[in-house]
């Protein structure tokens, strides 16, 4: 099962450094990362996801509470999300497929951010789980090269991470 982590860190060289390496020496795998500024410029917010049952992502959690740099630690529960992915994707677009991938686009709100003679770049801002589905409909179409960042994810209702307090 997945687990989505939020955290908040100062906003300084090395944190990154510093948490990734958490993870590897305890053995767990990143299946995604994210991390941006906040309304405050001097903090970080990283969200990253894990698999593991709950055991896992608990133990996580009570590691990065001690590094330093961490200043709040949230799970955030698959039903309590709103999670998004942005994916740039190029594909193959000879002159009669391009209906077929216009078509695509439209069907899955995607938008079309470049296009050539012979490609078409397009993005999409969706969840995991739409992004994947995209590809899958785009894969006939050659696919040249895909870029994706990794998930971002906020709290469904008023809760937040909080005001940079531990």
């Amino acid at each position: 099962m997945k687990q989505t982590i939020s955290i908040l860190v100062a906003n300084q060289a090395g944190v990154l450094s510093r948490i990734s390496g958490l993870f590897a020496r305890r053995g767990y795998n990143i299946e995604s990362l994210a991390v941006g500024v906040t309304e405050d410029k001097t903090l970080s917010r990283m969200t990253i996801v894990v698999e593991g049952n709950s055991y896992v992502a608990e133990q996580v959690e009570k590691q990065l509470n001690k590094l330093i740099d961490v200043i709040k630690v949230r799970r955030i529960p698959q039903g309590e999300l709103v999670c998004r992915e942005l994916l740039m994707i190029k594909v193959a677009a000879r002159q009669g497929e391009r209906p077929d991938i216009v078509n695509i686009c439209d069907i899955m709100g995607a938008k079309i951010a470049d296009i050539t003679l012979g490609t078409m770049t397009i993005e999409l801002s969706d969840t995991p789980e739409r992004v994947e589905l995209i590809i899958e409909m785009l894969k006939p179409f050659s696919i040249r090269e895909i870029v994706r960042t990794g998930t971002v994810a906020l709290q469904k209702g008023t809760d937040t991470i909080g005001n940079g307090k531990k």
